[in-house]
């Protein structure tokens, strides 16, 4: 996120920022250079940036409640919100899918223990 300065560098800088605020257990990891968000050592969310737009992706996405339609990607398990400069997002939509993320993972690991 730090090599993309501009907009899509702030953008990316923000949701991470909305990610790690979800809670005090909430890890940070770097992945093949690329921020991951983990409870525990769970990955539940990441933010990478591209040339022109930014993924705020989940990595049991396809198990969230999605009744905006931000989610995009076909994977088993993996869906991402894809955010460009300008483009008009349901804020508090993503901001809802981040957080019911994180407490999905935070289900799945007590009911491991």
């Amino acid at each position: 996120m730090i090599e993309h300065s501009g907009e899509l560098g702030t953008i990316a800088q923000h949701w991470f920022d909305v990610i790690r605020d979800c809670g005090d257990d909430v890890r940070e990891l770097l992945h093949d250079g690329h921020p991951i968000a983990c409870v525990g050592k769970a990955a539940f969310a990441y933010v990478n940036a591209f040339k022109a737009h930014v993924n705020v992706g989940f990595f049991r996405g396809a198990e969230l409640a999605d009744p905006v339609g931000l989610l995009e990607g076909t994977g088993k398990y993996m869906r991402h919100v894809k955010l460009r400069p300008n483009n008009n997002i349901d804020r508090m939509a993503l901001i809802q899918l981040i957080q019911f993320a994180y407490l999905d993972m935070k289900q799945r690991l007590e009911a491991d223990h």
